[in-house]
């Protein structure tokens, strides 16, 4: 289902919105909901995105909101599972009202709520997940902000070759429909290339033992190894690689960026490169904008931000600016024409320029790659395209 807005329908659309308001919108408010996780394997992921989208929905707020609304957020706990994700999105539907959904996490929990949201007309907004199907076919109702797993790991692959001079490359991924996005970009960008995979393995997410796929891929000869792995798994395969005294170049994507692999115990993920969308923030490096956010994080919450925190607030401040582009008028096509009209946005942390526009719900297909260093990243490249 495509959509192209014309000046006649964008015009019909919004005198519609004339004879009732859309779900989630008073005069004084508007609603935005997020199914994320609060608790179980990947809660700092979802504590860490509602505290970055509430850092700046807060600023906006104290200064008297948009248009004279203020902006809230309900959020609700799905533990990283599917039938939890349904309930809760469920709940935002029909009891809450939402306007739009906002930084929902994870592909399978998205992908199961997405048709209850089509029927009801709300759009998903920026999810916590790079999967292509959050943007791609284009919908609608549709936006990501952020390059996808299948681009972050084609432009592995290019700096694996034309940086690191790697000629056999291989792959360690999971058996998901995660992986399987890994698996097609590698598979794409080496065959660009003129190039053949050495090797491969797949791995359960709960798999804890990866010596044996190690040992198959050192024998293969494998020169640098593309990951697609999370957060446990990409540690694992990293400090087992150091124990078996194999020093081979580990690169994965934005799943893994984060302080949770860098600061892995013992050293174990040094050395790790992840091709990210952003900077993560660190003080004695952060400079303006930057640092500022940094130390009002500090503040709120005691803690040094994860990398989701970073990412709500980058998400955040993007619904904000497209309610400020759509008007007073405020229903779901003018908004969403609103954020087709943003281009060449840039973030506080350095990221890649982000756009939008009618044919175009993906902001960049750019990234960036950082490596694991002294127990923090620290960016090696800037903005790249495979």
């Amino acid at each position: 289902m495509h959509r192209k807005f014309t000046a006649f329908a964008l015009a019909a659309a919004l005198a519609g919105s004339t004879q009732a308001a859309p779900k989630g919108v008073s005069r004084d408010e508007v609603v935005f909901g997020i199914h994320t996780a609060l608790s179980g394997p990947v809660a700092s992921w979802g504590v860490g995105s509602v505290n970055g989208i509430r850092m700046r929905f807060d600023e906006v707020n104290q200064n008297g909101g948009v248009h004279g609304r203020r902006l809230r957020l309900v959020v609700e706990d799905n533990q990283y599972q599917v039938p939890l994700a349904v309930q809760a999105a469920n709940k935002l539907i029909n009891r809450d009202r939402i306007f739009a959904m906002l930084g929902a996490l994870g592909t399978p929990m998205n992908n199961a709520v997405l048709p209850r949201m089509f029927e009801k007309n709300i759009p998903n907004l920026f999810p916590y997940t790079a999967a292509r199907a959050m943007s791609h076919p284009l919908h609608p109702l549709k936006f990501a902000a952020t390059s996808t797993y299948y681009d972050q790991n084609r432009v592995g692959v290019r700096f694996a070759v034309e940086e690191l001079g790697a000629r056999k490359i291989c792959m360690m991924t999971q058996d998901s429909d995660f992986g399987e996005e890994t698996v097609e970009a590698v598979r794409d960008q080496l065959q660009a290339m003129n190039m053949r995979l050495t090797a491969e393995t797949r791995h359960k997410p709960t798999d804890t033992d990866f010596v044996g796929a190690l040992s198959t891929l050192r024998s293969a000869g494998c020169e640098a190894i593309i990951l697609g792995t999370i957060l446990r798994d990409t540690i694992l395969i990293s400090g087992t690689a150091k124990r078996i005294g194999w020093n081979v170049p580990l690169i994965g994507n934005i799943a893994s960026y984060d302080r949770v692999v860098s600061e892995a115990q013992g050293g174990a993920t040094e050395g790790y490169y992840a091709v990210t969308s952003f900077n993560l923030v660190y003080e004695d490096t952060a400079e303006g904008e930057a640092k500022a956010w940094l130390q009002r994080y500090r503040q709120l919450h005691g803690s040094e931000p994860p990398a989701s925190a970073q990412l709500g607030y980058i998400y955040a401040d993007i619904v904000v600016m497209a309610l400020e582009q759509t008007g007073p008028e405020l229903t779901v096509e003018s908004f969403l024409a609103g954020l087709e009209q943003i281009s060449e946005y840039r973030d506080i942390f350095g990221g890649p320029v982000i756009s939008f526009g009618q044919e175009k719900h993906i902001g960049t297909n750019e990234a960036l790659v950082s490596q694991v260093r002294n127990g923090r990243w620290n960016p090696v490249t800037g903005s790249m395209r495979y």
